[in-house]
């Protein structure tokens, strides 16, 4: 911005100053001509006096000589006779001498001034004077050089005080942009103070503002979610009385009551947390799906589903929190267990590429016939939430990677989900969802929904 008010200023200044200087340049050459042309006219008045005196050759040589300028000056006489070094042709002369004013002649190196002086008897004598081209523009190159200087020194003082006087709006704008660059990557306590011209200022107080709204609907949003949260012990007590009562065989439930209920605490806690910049967290992809897979392990046992799990034998470091990654491991799970029949195999495999680390999980189900409405977030017409694929999405975006689903080897769906590990740009990538390939074998069953 600075930039742009020195050009505008700089725009402003020449255009003010060559509409002056223009003028006076061209009047400081009519000056110097006119001068040079006074000079001349006043060195041929003063032999007016003499030539009213005499007309003897001899005497107005000495006169001719006293004026400094014998090379440049010469007299024609009445009776034809010249006197000096005379340039005019005769015929110029003779006309000159007719006239009751002095004229002039341009010639190849400069002016001839001619002036008539009456004498008595009817007579006239022609005063010629020559005027070179160095004698009219005398002057003029130096006067223009100053007149360009101070061109040049009121362009750099316009400069400078535009660029003083816009400082100050410039460090108003700069600091409202940076403000809101901080404000976007989840510093909530960024505030300014507004300062330089009335719009900037109004703009600050509009920031801050909305900053404040924004930590007050934050706030409560996450007061909202912690109530409903909270919601969820009482039916979890209800249950847990009743597991109570069952005796030993229902060990496995409280433990996996006991689980839910540790979730829910931790589900409380993270809402009641106040939002704060995102940091760079890595975890061990290969232990989370280990972990996990244990956990779903059991079931699928009950459920005779035939399962295995690939490229997890050493440490696979990916750009995501341990959680998150863990809660999409449940959420894709999930979604194979609640959408396909009991017995159904799946596969979960981890692959390690070029700056890349996928996670594919695969199953022997139906399939989605519908990826992009699957993608959609809330849509679901099972009884679920429809948000388990829109979660993975944005957790694989979060790390500037993606989501993607297809036909798997075994006949069902394939869901892809890919992380960036390497050091370049992760913004997550908006709204992008990669949706290729056509299901083969295999539809869907009757009455399923997307996931």
């Amino acid at each position: 911005m600075r930039r742009t008010l020195a050009l505008l200023t700089v725009a402003g200044t020449s255009m003010v100053a060559l509409a002056f200087l223009i003028p006076l340049g061209l009047i400081v050459k009519e000056a110097a001509r006119g001068r040079a042309l006074a000079e001349a006219e006043r060195q041929a008045s003063a032999l007016v006096p003499v030539l009213a005196i005499t007309v003897d050759p001899d005497r107005l040589t000495h006169a001719l000589l006293s004026t400094g300028a014998r090379d440049r000056i010469a007299l024609h006489l009445p009776g034809g006779g010249t006197v000096g070094a005379a340039r005019a042709p005769a015929g110029t002369v003779a006309a000159t001498s007719r006239r009751t004013r002095a004229v002039t002649a341009e010639m190849e190196n400069g002016y001839l001034l001619l002036r008539p002086v009456a004498l008595d008897g009817d007579r006239t004598a022609v005063v010629e004077i020559f005027i070179p081209s160095d004698d009219l523009t005398r002057g003029v190159t130096a006067s223009w050089a100053v007149l360009t200087g101070v061109a040049a020194v009121l362009v750099a003082g316009s400069v400078l005080v535009g660029d003083r006087l816009g400082v100050r709006m410039v460090r108003s704008a700069q600091r409202l942009g940076r403000a809101a660059a901080s404000l976007g990557s989840g510093d909530l306590s960024v505030r300014i103070e507004p300062e330089g011209p009335p719009e900037l200022v109004a703009a600050g107080e509009a920031f801050n503002s909305m900053a404040d709204r924004v930590v007050q609907l934050l706030a409560a949003e996450r007061e909202m979610a912690a109530d409903l949260s909270h919601r969820l012990r009482t039916p979890l007590t209800a249950l847990r009385l009743s597991l109570d009562h069952l005796g030993p065989e229902a060990e496995q439930s409280r433990d996996a009551l006991g689980r839910l209920e540790a979730e829910v605490d931790r589900i409380i806690a993270a809402a009641r947390q106040p939002s704060r910049a995102p940091e760079r967290v890595h975890c061990d992809a290969a232990q989370v799906l280990r972990e996990r897979l244990a956990f779903w392990s059991a079931l699928a046992e009950d459920q005779r589903r035939p399962w295995e799990l690939i490229g997890a034998a050493e440490p696979v470091p990916v750009p995501v929190a341990a959680t998150e990654l863990g809660a999409v491991v449940d959420a894709l799970l999930g979604n194979v267990f609640r959408h396909t029949p009991e017995g159904t195999a799946f596969t979960v495999t981890l692959h390690r590429g070029a700056g890349t680390v996928g996670m594919l999980v695969a199953d022997a189900g139906p399939g989605i016939p519908d990826p992009a409405a699957a993608l959609r977030r809330g849509a679901s017409g099972a009884g679920s939430t429809g948000l388990g694929l829109d979660i993975a999405r944005r957790l694989a975006e979060s790390a500037g990677g993606t989501l993607r689903i297809d036909a798997s080897a075994l006949g069902g769906a394939q869901v892809q989900l890919w992380f960036r590990t390497d050091q370049r740009d992760r913004t997550p990538r908006t709204a992008r969802r990669l949706v290729g390939g056509r299901w083969s074998r295999g539809k869907a069953a009757a009455g399923k929904s997307p996931r």
